[in-house]
């Protein structure tokens, strides 16, 4: 065959090649760059059909939309349906597409978190702090409990073991602000702890007797705040414990033991630095897309159907603006516990 010939048709089919490609559609990234959602994973439960994950296209559109998470605890149709409402809500004040799943667990969340596949959350405290540690999440709203965003702790202990007490009942309030006072009595004394996830009966009480190097013998877990205070009220199984404020009037203890203020002391209590629920946004949204949702949080929860929607799927009435340092307390002593943070995480 001639050469020459050969060569010219090599030259045109070259030439379509390239121009075919030239008439390909673009995806526009105007609105925002931002990490695609990826398939859902196990341990992800979708509550509506998802689309299938096209990585080039940007967060927010039908093809890679943006994920509410509810709980992991959500359970009913009434909880999905009013997800739907609050991802219907954005949607339309937004224009990005929001759909909604259920995870198995805050620990299949965290790690949705990480994989693209949630982006909306609603976190606890140990949650939130797994997933900020690995820069996945950013807080955006404190959940409020009878209008606080943070609840303490108290150590409490018995009159009859000789310990000193740095509260005042009457005042309701500390008698001293250095918890290494106050704490140091306990050195090699055995603790009665809740249980082994207890922010108020054992990770944050740890936290502040490791923070003020204060040694203990070998803890006893007694399953249960009440228990707590039972175990030292009959004492001879520890010396000392924590729990929440105030689990002594819990019901029926009173009625069992009719002297029990007399007997079981609060030694000194943590003030309020262990959170509840956080709301949260995924730092795989852009930070102008994070504040765009943030502000309209508070404009849903003021429609009749956003407030009532929001108590339906997450039990929330009310939310504090909050950033990050909110929790730095809550996050020191936790770190002060030692205790394996994944652990926590169920």
């Amino acid at each position: 065959m001639n050469h020459k010939y050969i060569l010219l048709t090599i030259l045109i089919l070259s030439s379509t090649f390239v121009l075919t490609n030239c008439n390909l559609p673009r995806i526009s990234l105007a609105r925002a760059t931002a990490t695609p959602t990826q398939p859902v994973t196990a341990g992800v439960t979708p509550t509506e059909t998802l689309p299938p994950a096209f990585p080039t296209v940007e967060l927010g559109l039908a093809e890679n939309p943006l994920i509410l998470a509810l709980p992991p605890s959500a359970n009913s149709q009434a909880q999905i349906d009013a997800a739907k409402v609050i991802a219907s809500q954005f949607t339309e004040r937004t224009g990005y597409t929001v759909v909604t799943i259920i995870p198995d667990s805050y620990r299949a969340l965290v790690e949705a978190l990480g994989k693209g596949n949630a982006h909306i959350v609603l976190l606890d405290p140990y949650a939130y702090e797994l997933a900020f540690q690995r820069d996945l999440v950013r807080a955006s709203y404190a959940v409020l409990e009878n209008g606080e965003g943070k609840y303490g702790a108290q150590f409490l202990a018995t009159r009859r073991g000789g310990f000193t007490a740095y509260f005042d009942e009457g005042l309701d309030k500390n008698t001293t602000e250095n918890p290494a006072l106050a704490l140091a009595q306990f050195a090699e004394k055995k603790p009665c702890w809740s249980d082994e996830i207890s922010p108020s009966g054992y990770v944050i009480p740890l936290g502040y007797l490791n923070g003020n190097q204060i040694p203990t013998k070998p803890a006893a877990f007694v399953e249960g705040h009440p228990t707590v205070v039972r175990s030292l009220y009959a004492s001879g199984i520890c010396d000392f414990g924590a729990t929440y404020i105030d689990a002594r009037k819990f019901p029926s203890l009173e009625d069992q033991f009719p002297d029990l203020f007399e007997q079981v002391l609060v030694v000194w209590q943590i003030p309020p630095i262990i959170p509840y629920n956080v709301l949260a946004f995924s730092t795989s949204m852009p930070q102008g897309m994070r504040d765009l949702f943030t502000n309209l949080v508070p404009a849903i929860l003021q429609t009749e159907a956003g407030r009532a929607a929001f108590k339906t799927a997450y039990e929330i009435e009310e939310v504090q603006p909050v950033n990050d340092g909110y929790y730095e307390e809550f996050r020191m002593y936790l770190n002060e516990s030692g205790v394996d943070l994944t652990t926590l995480v169920k």
